[in-house]
């Protein structure tokens, strides 16, 4: 049975285990989404079949009716960073599409994102890709019993800003399992404050937000839409990842 310490639930291996089963049929569903984002493909047909796919293998979509979110997905498009509602929109030629998933598995909840391109994009999008998603598992690196949550932040950071890009710091990773958002914040950037100490049993969301231009980001009228203040375009990545004695364990990876 899982147990609480300081605020963060500390799951057992079992519990574990199931996220990662959850997360095999997530990872799943992400290729789906991804082989279908083509252009002239609309958001809301690419939240439909994510929906079909995973009701039909027993799954929950965890993101549909939390806080009074509409869609499976959230799907993000161009400076559009995070939690963007699936919609009529038709993907064009050279846009970066984010697209965020949450999949409740035998009431265990695993989370992930990745960012796509349609067709062919700007050279520079194509670097913003390929750093956020290095940046990603660099930050996974440090996800080490013994560690603190601002290693793997440092291990972000330094990476995106190196590469002359910037980390959004109004949004964060997360514990994640038994709720979808859960103690501790996992920042994407170096504070005062080092974080949590990471233990065996902790299982995070971590997932760098990278924007082309500033980090400062604003939120839409339709109050879940957030997008880049300078209209730069915006990239995410996510794994869930579990802490054991062994060192970081990607549970989202469909391995």
């Amino acid at each position: 049975m899982s147990k609480t310490k300081n605020g963060i639930i500390l799951k057992t291996a079992r519990e574990i285990e199931i996220i990662k089963e959850g997360g095999k049929l997530l990872r799943q569903c992400l290729q789906l989404v991804r082989e279908a984002a083509v252009e002239r493909a609309r958001t809301k047909d690419l939240d439909q079949l994510a929906y079909d796919f995973i009701v039909s293998h027993g799954g929950r979509p965890a993101f549909k009716g939390y806080r009074g979110f509409p869609a499976t997905l959230c799907i993000s498009v161009n400076e559009e960073v995070v939690h963007g509602i699936p919609n009529n929109r038709r993907l064009k030629a050279g846009d970066i599409v984010s697209v965020d998933c949450g999949l409740a598995w035998q009431g265990l909840i695993a989370d992930s994102a990745t960012t796509i391109a349609v067709g062919e994009i700007d050279p520079k999008l194509q670097k913003l890709l390929k750093v956020t998603e290095e940046s990603l598992y660099l930050g996974i690196a440090q996800a080490q019993a013994g560690n603190y949550v601002q290693d793997i932040s440092r291990a972000v950071q330094e990476h995106v800003e190196g590469h002359g890009f910037s980390v959004v710091r109004d949004l964060v990773g997360h514990g994640v399992g038994k709720d979808l958002h859960e103690e501790p914040q996992v920042p994407n950037y170096v504070s005062k404050d080092k974080g949590a100490k990471l233990e065996p049993g902790m299982v995070i969301a971590i997932e760098p937000m990278v924007n082309t231009g500033t980090f400062e980001v604003v939120s839409k009228r339709d109050g879940w839409t957030i997008v880049t203040l300078d209209k730069g375009h915006s990239a995410h990545f996510e794994h869930t990842v579990a802490i054991t004695n062994n060192g970081p364990m990607i549970l989202t990876n469909g391995e």
